[in-house]
């Protein structure tokens, strides 16, 4: 029999709603070990719980107040989705009550608000707690990500990752707390993007030594509730050249988080090329897996596979059918409860972001600020122990 794990959901928003979708969905999987249950919802607009009230089986504990839920006996887990400004105090209260957590990224406003997280983790060994990003739990990602451990691609030669979507490219779409600094942070779109992307590459060991960045400020001004044009200060654009070295190679990694990128939706990519084997893959073409062997004095040709509904959870899906956003979703919820009641014997080895990598993208962004404000490059050990400071990112820290 599965093992019940009773979730609280702090922020009931637009991902808020995700998660409840793909725990109602659970009979998807094919005899998973756990039993999600979302047993108390937490969000400060009564608005939103009724929502869940309407939807949600009862019983169903409901408040505008999640120490009022962090209390509660019944709740093991929480998945947290709230304004970056809030992670430090909500998330250092959950792991302090002693549930488990789940929360999106970026894991703290900045640096410091991060490093405040990361020590109320280390104070809670025993609790599960990892990073939300879906996106890799894609059948074509997950394959890259085997490939990589495999060690098929012999010397990487570069990296490219990504994402991108157009929302942003209408300049009287109105401002919300993603486009204001004092909310979203200084990071912008790297710190609402950034954890997919560099998702695959920190859990590879591609931890880069420097980054020189090209951020950009498209939209300066958004019209509010009332109609008002208000500053937009946070970053829409972000374009991180970055060296990798780990202890056998050095090699170059491009990443790119994007808000105004026309004619994306939403467009998470990865492109690895090797010496032996190259591939990549991008959500535009879900179904799509481009790789390329290569043996010395061959000839050198891109191969085009349907990559079949193949996910890291077994569902009840046939291989033909497309995989989508709702299905990544699943599957890590299905990676965070696995790990919740498995503990390191997981049915399968890919785990969710982790907290240290969480950090690790801290300090690369941390870094990327300092390399705008200064047009140089600039080490990641610069910006190690450091916080950042100033509005929009426009100075250094």
């Amino acid at each position: 029999m599965p093992e019940a794990v009773r979730f609280g959901l702090i922020g009931g928003g637009l991902m808020g709603r995700e998660f409840a979708s793909a725990v109602a969905r659970w009979l998807h999987l094919i005899d998973h070990p756990a039993l999600p249950r979302i047993v108390a919802v937490c969000d400060t607009d009564p608005a939103v719980l009724d929502w869940y009230r309407t939807r949600l089986p009862a019983p169903l504990h409901t408040t505008t107040d999640h120490r009022d839920l962090l209390a509660r006996a019944d709740v093991d887990a929480v998945y947290c989705a709230v304004p970056h400004n809030l992670h430090e105090s909500v998330f250092t209260d959950v792991l302090e009550a002693g549930k488990h957590l789940l929360g999106e990224k970026p894991f703290g406003i900045d640096l410091a608000a991060n490093g405040a997280i990361l020590d109320a983790v280390r104070r809670h060994p025993e609790l599960v707690v990892r990073c939300s990003s879906e996106i890799p739990f894609f059948p074509g990602a997950y394959r890259i990500a085997g490939w990589v451990e495999e060690g098929r691609f012999g010397r990487i030669l570069e990296v490219e990752a990504g994402m991108w979507h157009s929302s942003d490219l209408d300049p009287s779409k109105p401002i919300n707390w993603k486009r204001r600094a004092a909310t979203n942070g200084e990071y912008g779109c790297m710190g609402d993007l950034g954890m997919h992307v560099v998702h695959l590459p920190f859990r590879f060991g591609w931890f880069p030594r420097t980054v020189r960045a090209l951020l950009s400020n498209i939209v300066t001004e958004r019209p509010d509730a009332e109609g008002r044009m208000v500053p937009c200060d946070t970053w829409d654009n972000a374009i991180l050249a970055c060296e990798v070295a780990t202890g056998e190679q050095r090699f170059p990694m491009l990443l790119s988080t994007k808000r105004i990128a026309p004619g994306h939706a939403n467009t998470w990519y990865i492109r690895v090329i090797g010496s032996r084997f190259s591939a990549q893959f991008s959500t535009r073409s879900p179904k799509r897996l481009l790789t390329l062997d290569y043996t010395p004095g061959g000839e050198q040709a891109w191969a085009a596979l349907d990559a079949p509904y193949r996910s890291a959870y077994p569902t009840v899906s046939g291989a033909i059918f497309e995989f989508g956003f709702s299905d990544a979703i699943l599957q890590m919820i299905a990676a965070f409860c696995d790990e919740v009641v498995s503990g390191d014997h997981m049915r399968q080895p890919f785990r969710c972001a982790t907290p240290e990598e969480a950090r690790r993208s801290h300090l690369l962004f941390t870094a990327a600020l300092r390399s705008q404000a200064r047009s140089e490059v600039v080490s990641l050990e610069e910006a190690a122990g450091t916080v950042s400071s100033g509005a929009g990112g426009r100075r250094a820290p």
